[in-house]
């Protein structure tokens, strides 16, 4: 499933990840809208879930903490995996989704 991500991904998938969820109305509110989701339903999640290719920098962030999978709380390193129970996806440690979690 990795591969068919990657492809969607690099195919020009259009996410939405410019709406980052640091609030916990904005977490909440996405976490509804992927549990409206069918579990099978891979591009919604990359949608909702705001993924992209690369690690996230925000501007504002003054440390300029790079927000990427093998950083976030969710990532289960040896299996390359998004434990968040919402996603439930293999991840690559470089991608990056608007609910990563220190």
């Amino acid at each position: 499933m990795v591969g068919q991500i990657d492809v969607l991904l690099k195919g020009g998938l259009q996410t939405e990840w410019q709406a980052r969820a640091y609030s916990a109305e904005a977490v909440a509110a996405l976490l509804a809208r992927l549990q409206s989701l069918a579990p099978s339903d891979l591009q919604g999640k990359l949608v909702q879930a705001g993924f992209t290719l690369a690690p996230y920098v925000d501007p504002e962030d003054v440390d300029g903490i790079e927000q990427s999978c093998a950083t976030c709380m969710y990532f289960e390193r040896h299996r390359a995996w998004c434990d968040l129970p919402e996603l439930m996806l293999p991840v690559r440690s470089a991608w990056s989704c608007v609910l990563w979690r220190i």
